[in-house]
């Protein structure tokens, strides 16, 4: 049996509307990597109470069976809101993920663009650690995107990063006629790299 994919988290997972592209979060990509089916349950500005409160958690786990993975990356939106139980949120999502026969697997959130002369700014203050913290405490295993994509910017260079995200000068784009800027959401490309490194890692662990 071909077991699915599913996929929990923020806009830098989730499938952007056709109106957005050539933006794409990682997950969107996935499926020509990793050589089974992929639903993906991420949606823009999720936090891991919002995705629980809009029925988004609900709906994933209904689809779950038996020897599935789900996928849980979060923090981006999390982060501005610091009041959120955002470890313990997690854990929620894995223990009732494993109660529904699932496989969890956790992702510390993808770097953002931010860059200090040649080296990458780590934007997301400690929620990465939370995230290694709380996969070790509980037995999952964990993609660290955070220090993936934080190699993969710096080894592309400053300017050479940009071809990842969403960027274009005006007049350039049909979609984006006054230009973007956008150092946080992916482009085509960046999605595709940085869904290879989560199916490569995926092959090692599930």
């Amino acid at each position: 049996m071909t077991h699915t994919v599913l996929l929990a988290g923020d806009s830098t997972v989730a499938s952007c509307p056709a109106f957005e592209a050539p933006m794409s979060g990682w997950g969107a990509q996935l499926g020509a990597y990793v050589g089974r089916p992929v639903r993906n349950f991420a949606k823009g500005g999720a936090t891991t109470a919002s995705h629980r409160a809009e029925g988004l958690w609900a709906a994933l786990l209904r689809e779950v069976v038996p020897g599935d993975v789900v996928v849980i990356q979060f923090g981006h939106n999390d982060q501005k809101d610091p009041g959120l139980p955002y470890q313990d949120n997690l854990r929620a999502f894995v223990k009732e993920a494993r109660r529904a026969g699932a496989r969890p697997v956790l992702c510390t959130p993808v770097q953002r663009r931010r860059w200090e002369g040649e080296r990458l700014i780590p934007t997301h203050g400690d929620y990465p650690e939370r995230v290694r913290a709380l996969a070790a405490a509980e037995d999952v295993p964990l993609i660290d995107l955070t220090a993936a994509t934080t190699e993969l910017y710096e080894r592309l260079s400053p300017e050479g990063s940009k071809a990842l995200f969403t960027h274009f000068p005006p007049g350039v784009h049909p979609l984006y006629p006054d230009g973007i800027a956008d150092d946080t959401h992916f482009c085509f490309r960046g999605a595709d790299e940085v869904a290879a490194i989560v199916a490569a890692r995926l092959k090692e662990i599930a």
